[in-house]
């Protein structure tokens, strides 16, 4: 059971609501047991006919409660009559179930809102989670998979495990009950009929024993069909370009098809469960029929045949319970599976932990310094004792070749990573004694790929800044160079701009980023190759939108073409992880090394 221990530590809130349902099952249970139980002297005003009938009904009985039960029903037919009497049975019984009932509905009342409860803060926890992890973690994590666990697992969660919650309690209970009533009825019949519960236990196990692994099983190769799906509405113009539908179209359906293959084995398995339950309760009860039968008979056993009638029927009603248990069991297995998957998302290690009690960082005064800054990933260094300055308001420049680890140095400002060796300082306090929040609040990013929602223009814009007015948004959008296409939508800036901005074109999509960074108005700019994807038309709109935003700010660019970096104040050149080179434009030049190469490459891309 430990792999439900989060399941079950939700529940810690909801004591009072937990009592209130468990009171609410047992009288159920309870009047569910007297509604059978009545068949007895039902059975016995029935079937006791004739001159001696008063006479049969005071018999005693070695029990108490039968004893007890034929006093008041002598005393009823005395004073009522026999039919009667059987009317107030009929009455009691039907008293008995619609109490039953109706404490069932209430325990179902109950539970229902603490299940729900459970499954949204099971969801809730595992975004909050994702929301936490470095962005070093998604880069190892298919995306189709992570979504799988927060959708296709959650809700597995919801109907295999949660679902059964109410059987697991309410079930065992019912079972415990009649078969503690049963007990007491008869103790040499029930004596043997706990020596058989075992072995249908055991059946029932080796049944579901597999359900996990498919599950798990299962669950991959559902994430895998997710990631298609998504790589496929994502590249779908390549794909179509390079005629590749059928070459994706292959993937798919092997995964769907093993995915198929999973899932029916796991539908056999599960819904072979019941069936075999209920076979071996009947089987059960024909064989309790059969020992108590020949028991009575023979003398063996001092039973009444009316009380044998009941015995059996509160024995059947223990089959129902029995099967929804093993149903329960079952659906438990199969649950265990999506638990662990949740389960290795919510365990991740969160490398850049927030510091609590941090500084706040309301100003940056003076510099941001790498003091012999390294950086690891999965034992493969990306950077090396990286020393470097940056004063305020000077802007530097980034170069190198792909996989140089530029982008990997301007995402340690922000900590989107944590140094593995060294430090970094921002007005000479490393920035991990600062809350990541005010840390994060100087700092505004213009990524290689426009990073827009699924919300209007002006959502989009104030995105870093919610409380900015109508006419911030404009101003923000007039230094982007955004407003004049924006005027011309019919929307304006209430325009949706779809799904990552879709209806929108490269070059305006990359105008509305930079809208957004000079809204939240920061000191540090980070600016990651932010043209390097644009025609030159949109590159100049895009260009000149950036230099009005890196006015009187300090900005590390990372930059591409290198054109656009001739005016920085430094030009750091990275080569696998160190720096090569650093210095002007001009005194790079003159040295003739890397950059001086990497220029003319740029100018012959150009020329060509």
């Amino acid at each position: 059971m430990k792999q439900y221990s989060r399941v079950f530590a939700y529940l810690k809130k909801y004591i009072p609501q937990i009592f209130f349902y468990f009171l609410c099952t047992v009288l159920s249970i309870i009047f569910s047991i007297v509604s059978i139980g009545m068949l007895m002297p039902f059975l016995e005003l029935i079937f006791n006919v004739g001159s001696n009938t008063l006479t049969n009904l005071t018999q005693q009985s070695g029990n108490p409660a039968i004893s007890f039960i034929r006093n008041v029903l002598t005393q009823s037919v005395q004073q009522n009559g026999k039919l009667n009497t059987l009317g107030l049975i009929c009455v009691f019984i039907i008293t008995s179930v619609f109490l039953k009932n109706l404490f069932l509905y209430l325990a179902s009342y109950i539970l229902n809102p603490m299940k729900n409860s459970i499954v949204n803060e099971l969801r809730t926890e595992l975004y909050n989670k994702i929301l936490q992890l470095p962005i070093g973690y998604f880069t190892e994590q298919k995306k189709g998979d992570l979504i799988s666990r927060i959708t296709n697992d959650v809700n597995e969660v919801e109907n295999s495990v949660v679902g059964t919650l109410e059987g697991w309690i309410r079930d065992p209970l019912s079972i415990i009950f009649n078969v503690g009533f049963l007990f007491y009825l008869s103790p040499q019949l029930t004596l043997f009929l706990i020596i058989l519960i075992p072995v249908m236990g055991l059946v029932i196990g080796r049944i579901t024993r597999s359900l996990k692994k498919q599950s798990s099983r299962a669950a991959i190769k559902y994430g895998e069909s997710v990631s298609i799906l998504d790589e496929t509405l994502t590249g779908l113009r390549v794909i179509k370009a390079f005629n590749a539908e059928t070459l994706l179209r292959s993937r798919f359906f092997k995964i769907n098809s093993e995915l198929l293959h999973s899932k029916n084995h796991i539908g056999y398995r599960r819904d072979l469960a019941s069936p075999v339950s209920e076979l071996l309760g009947v089987m059960m009860f024909a064989v309790i029929l059969w020992y108590g039968g020949s028991g009575i008979l023979s003398g063996k056993i001092a039973l009444e045949g009316s009380v044998f009638i009941g015995y059996l029927a509160l024995f059947y009603n223990i089959i129902t319970p029995a099967k929804s248990l093993s149903t329960s069991f079952s659906n438990m297995q199969k649950g265990s599976a999506a638990i662990g998957r949740i389960e290795e998302v919510l365990r991740a290690t969160v490398t850049v932990d927030d510091n609590p009690n941090g500084k706040k960082l309301d100003h940056f005064e003076h510099s941001i310094e790498f003091k012999n800054v390294s950086f690891k990933y999965e034992d493969v260094t990306i950077l090396n004792n990286i020393n470097l300055k940056i004063e305020k308001g000077k802007t530097i420049a980034l170069v190198g070749a792909s996989g140089a680890g530029k982008s990997t140095l301007a995402d340690l400002v922000p900590r989107f990573h944590d140094v593995s060796d060294g430090e970094i300082l921002i007005d000479g306090i490393n920035i991990k004694d600062y809350s990541l929040k005010s840390l994060r609040g100087q700092i505004s990013i213009v990524t290689q790929e426009p990073i827009l929602f699924n919300d209007t223009i002006a959502s989009n814009i104030a995105l870093g800044q919610q409380t900015a007015s109508a006419e911030d948004i404009k101003a923000a959008a007039k230094v982007a160079n955004a407003y004049y296409f924006i005027q011309q939508k019919e929307q304006k800036f209430d325009t949706n701009i779809g799904d990552r901005g879709s209806k929108l074109s490269g070059g305006e999509r990359q105008r509305l980023t930079i809208a957004r960074a000079i809204l939240k108005n920061p000191p540090i700019l980070i600016l990651d190759e932010a043209t390097s994807s644009l025609d030159t038309e949109s590159e100049k709109l895009v260009q000149d939108a950036i230099n009005n935003m890196m006015q009187n700010r300090t900005s590390l660019v990372i930059a591409h073409r290198l054109s656009t970096i001739r005016h920085a104040d430094e030009i750091i050149v990275l080569q696998k992880g160190e720096i090569a080179e650093r210095g002007t434009h001009e005194s790079l030049m003159l040295a003739e090394g890397i950059y001086h190469r990497l220029v003319h490459m740029n100018q012959l891309i150009s020329i060509g």
